[in-house]
């Protein structure tokens, strides 16, 4: 994982800790809450970004990070699950990763 994501990232505390999970979201971002939300349900340790709480050099930073990675569309929320991703709110695809 990208250190400066480390640098910036908040950490919520849960008890399911068998993957290593960071999103990227927006602070306004309906999605983003509901995907934050969907998490806490399962009581899962995750990290969080707000991109649009933070400085525009760490965020231009992570987007670059993010498109040479995993040579994808950029849209919210981002979730990096181990060595995959989900872009967008897709509650299934959660479900499938967790299962994994």
């Amino acid at each position: 994982m990208s250190e400066i994501i480390d640098k910036v990232a908040n950490t919520v505390e849960g008890s399911n800790k068998n993957r290593d999970i960071t999103i990227l979201t927006l602070s306004t971002c309906m999605w983003c809450k509901k995907c934050k939300a969907w998490l806490k349900d399962r009581d899962v340790h995750y990290k969080y970004v707000d991109v649009d709480k933070i400085d525009f050099e760490d965020k231009s930073k992570i987007l670059e990070y993010l498109r040479e990675t995993y040579q994808s569309r950029i849209s919210y929320p981002f979730m990096i699950c181990d060595d995959e991703f989900v872009v967008g709110y897709n509650p299934n695809k959660y479900e499938e990763l967790m299962k994994a």
